[in-house]
């Protein structure tokens, strides 16, 4: 079983911009982008232009990047979310589930059309974790 640890940063609506600086200052490689037009299950026609899944390489290690839909925006200071990727959902669901108690789920765990185990929540601390499931491949 292979488990990542990765920043993942939440934009309000500039999140091809943040790309483009990320690219260009830091010189890294963007491995993905995907806006939220491309999914098969888009949230709303307002949101087709904006970034749903950005992953930039930078110095072997990857950042990952997302508009915020209007319904959850972003705080400035809370932009820098903990994403823990693991290749096995029971593991993606136990790191959840040991994270939840006395914190605020964001997105319960569940399937979507990207991952087939995915959620997000701030545990007590205050520090907030998206968790993925990449079954098919762990780049």
């Amino acid at each position: 079983m292979s488990v990542k640890i990765r920043p993942y940063l939440m934009m309000n609506g500039n999140g091809k911009e943040a790309v483009q600086y990320y690219e260009k200052t830091l010189d890294a490689d963007v491995l993905e982008l995907i806006t939220y037009g491309d999914m098969p299950d888009p949230p709303s026609a307002d949101l087709n232009g904006l970034v749903a899944h950005a992953k930039l390489s930078l110095a072997g290690s990857e950042i990952l990047l997302s508009d915020s839909p209007s319904t959850m925006p972003v705080q400035q200071g809370n932009q820098v979310t903990i994403c823990i990727s693991t290749n096995d959902v029971e593991k993606s669901k136990k790191f959840y589930d040991a994270l939840q108690p006395e914190g605020q789920v964001k997105m319960p765990f569940q399937k979507t059309s990207f991952s087939p185990g995915y959620g997000s929540l701030t545990d007590k601390f205050g520090v907030t974790f998206l968790i993925d499931t990449e079954v098919d491949s762990m780049h």
